[in-house]
């Protein structure tokens, strides 16, 4: 495969370590391992063609020059509209991506095989402005672990690359989307309740404050979180990384990017390579579901692209409501 303008800076804060060839070979290097957490799912693409100073693409359409043997899928988006998208088989699908532009792979939780029926349940943990990647570390250690536990789950955490966390959990076959993200705001909310001051389920970004968020409508079809092992578009080339329990409480973003990564890939290998022989069901999350039903915590709002679902109150902002568009709607 040839590479198209090798020598462009896509990280201009590396230098000459931070070219597209740097991010292509990074890719290549990997390749065996990063396939692991999207080969077999619909794979949008975050495209920098002129590096992480220039224009964002965020691609889910395969273009309609990719060539014939990239695997590839076909999804329907949240207003009802169906396009054609990535299916990552092959490394080589990989590097093909990066010589593409792509600088971040975004996979659904679901397989290809079954896009109605989620195979990993995500936990994203987002802090909010006056919050940081410490933040992040003391809930999945202090709170969210326990509470897997608790639930009888197996979680499988690694940096975003940016200032969060997430944690993957692999589920048993048969989960619906409404049933996984119900049970991630469940948990949210059960973390709220255990640390107000320090985390959020409010959808509403002026309700939030200081405190981490944990982003249940990540758990939507056609929502996606950054893969294991991508690189994400930050100064210094950051990538997702996967890392034990224990190595949470001393690592930072920046210990994973482009140039070290492989090197850590060589030493501890893939740390989620067994995680679906971990896989578990939802049962005691969705009693806490209907726990929370009972108690008035009922369902939350959706993204804006999202087709109003059932018992889902106005999507007004808590600041903007009045009589006229909110009514007798309780929560």
């Amino acid at each position: 495969m040839s590479i198209s303008n090798p020598d462009k800076p896509y990280f201009p804060d590396l230098g000459g370590r931070g070219r597209k060839i740097d991010l292509v070979n990074y890719y290549a290097s990997v390749a065996e391992i990063a396939l692991t957490s999207v080969a077999g799912r619909p794979t949008y693409l975050q495209r920098y063609p002129d590096g992480i100073e220039g224009e964002e693409v965020y691609q889910k359409r395969l273009p309609p020059r990719a060539p014939e043997w990239l695997g590839r899928v076909t999804v329907a988006f949240p207003g009802g509209r169906k396009a054609e998208v990535l299916r990552p088989e092959h490394p080589a699908d990989l590097v093909w991506a990066a010589q593409y532009g792509t600088i971040t792979l975004h996979p659904w939780p679901a397989m290809a095989s079954d896009l109605a029926h989620p195979d990993l349940m995500r936990i994203d943990l987002d802090p909010q402005p006056g919050t940081d990647f410490s933040d992040a570390v003391w809930v999945a250690l202090e709170l969210l672990r326990p509470m897997l536990d608790e639930l009888g789950v197996t979680g499988f955490p690694k940096t975003s690359g940016g200032r969060g966390i997430h944690v993957d959990v692999p589920l048993t076959p048969g989960w619906t989307f409404p049933q996984v993200r119900r049970s991630v705001l469940a948990i949210a909310r059960e973390l709220e309740r255990r640390a107000p001051d320090r985390v959020t389920s409010a959808w509403w970004k002026e309700e939030r404050g200081e405190r981490l968020f944990i982003d249940f409508n990540q758990m939507l079809p056609d929502k996606t979180i950054a893969a294991a092992y991508t690189v994400r578009a930050r100064a210094g080339a950051p990538v997702s990384t996967p890392v034990t329990w224990d190595e949470l409480a001393s690592v930072s973003t920046m210990d994973f990017t482009i140039h070290t990564v492989p090197e850590r890939l060589a030493e501890v290998g893939d740390l989620q390579s067994s995680m679906h022989e971990a896989a578990a069901g939802l049962d005691r999350a969705l009693e806490w579901v209907a726990r929370d039903e009972a108690n008035g915590q009922g369902e939350t709002n959706y993204p804006p692209n999202f087709p109003k679902m059932p018992g889902e109150p106005p999507r007004v902002q808590p600041s903007k409501k009045n009589a006229l568009n909110w009514g007798d709607f309780r929560l």
